[in-house]
């Protein structure tokens, strides 16, 4: 009877570590704090970390960096959940990338990318005198979009990754759309969305060449404008394109030859692929906000629906466990679908008005 007991316990305790393992973030978007779930329950949340509108959690390594929307970067561990160091870069920050040995950070205000080490003390600023947006790292070199200038910056390292960085100004390409916004690194190619054009823009980094290219329907009609390419999801052979200010969601292939137009509920806004990559979740805006659909990978058919009693902000797939984290804003929770059987199976509540869901695991 004894060692029937403890060999509950211990398989109860494996059990508990084993789904314990991830830690989630959740940016709580208007009371300047980070929720965090543990073992499937709240378990604790970070106050004071400024207006998380729009807030963003990157993790590198077993080091927690966060932006907030009036420009503060925040380096914090995640395991004791501690606010390590912060810097403030500007009135109004939009994104921000890290390496080994540097974070790098877009600005809308001050309209300049600064340049950090790894406990934010700075090293060095570039004014560009626009917004600058999807800020990306390749090799040696730190990429960007100015908005207002419709040109794309590439620095470059001039010690080569091998000390502390000292970017110069490498290469600028002017006129490259009207109003280019988020990017997106793809193999070696940069490539830029923009609000005003009706094409996409890609930098290849190795040859230093600038392309612009048509992203073209079935029946031979541009995309409108393509901003967005944090919505986008690539992978399984496949790219899936929420269509801007249209109730579909469009399938190319990798060299962006058109597959398929799949037929939304309603207007499509953010695309996520499966660990797997064998199933894509759909969320909507406008009167489907509540909404969220799945889409089989293989067959490019709606799969599942599921309808909730708020905006559903944001959604994130768990990497060790079949479930799909949906941040349902209205009504202060995060809900949990079980995605091997594809039923709602719980929902975790007291999470205020979240929208951003970020899943941090201990780096060995």
């Amino acid at each position: 009877m004894k060692k029937i007991l403890l060999s509950a316990i211990v398989a109860l305790s494996l059990h508990v570590s084993s789904y314990a393992s991830e830690k989630i973030f959740v940016v709580e978007r208007e009371s300047s704090s980070l929720a965090i779930i543990e073992g499937g329950l709240p378990s604790s949340r970070m106050e004071n970390m400024h207006n998380m509108n729009h807030g963003v959690v990157k993790f590198y390594g077993n080091d927690g960096y966060l932006i907030s929307r009036d420009g503060f970067i925040v380096k914090f561990d995640p395991k004791s959940e501690k606010k390590l160091v912060e810097y403030q870069t500007s009135k109004s920050a939009i994104g921000f990338v890290i390496n080994d040995r540097y974070v790098a950070v877009a600005n809308y205000d001050n309209k300049s990318v600064d340049i950090l080490d790894r406990d934010l003390k700075p090293i060095k600023s570039f004014i560009t005198g626009s917004k600058n947006v999807g800020i990306k790292i390749y090799k040696d070199y730190l990429i960007f979009s100015q908005m207002d200038n419709d040109k794309i910056t590439v620095l470059r390292d001039k010690n080569e990754g091998k000390e502390n960085p000292d970017f110069e100004i490498y290469k600028e390409f002017e006129d490259v759309g009207v109003m280019p916004f988020d990017a997106m690194i793809k193999d070696n190619n940069f490539i830029t969305g923009f609000f005003k054009s009706k094409f996409f823009g890609v930098v290849d980094l190795d040859k230093m060449e600038y392309k612009k290219i048509e992203i073209l329907l079935a029946d031979r009609k541009p995309v409108l404008k393509v901003p967005h390419f944090g919505f986008w999801s690539i992978g399984g052979g496949h790219v899936f394109i929420p269509a801007v200010g249209d109730n579909k969601v469009l399938v190319y292939d990798p060299e962006f030859n058109f597959v398929a137009n799949i037929e939304m509920e309603g207007l499509p806004v953010f695309t996520t692929l499966s660990p797997d990559q064998k199933y894509l979740a759909v969320t909507f805006s406008g009167e489907k906000f509540p909404v969220i659909q799945i889409i089989d990978t293989t067959t490019l058919k709606i799969i599942k629906r599921f309808e909730f009693d708020g905006k559903v902000l944001h959604v994130r797939w768990s990497e060790e466990k079949p479930s799909l984290y949906v941040a349902v804003n209205d009504t202060n929770k995060v809900a949990v679908i079980n995605t091997k059987e594809w039923y709602l199976a719980r929902e975790i509540f007291t999470i205020k008005k979240p929208s951003g869901i970020f899943i941090y695991k201990e780096a060995k």
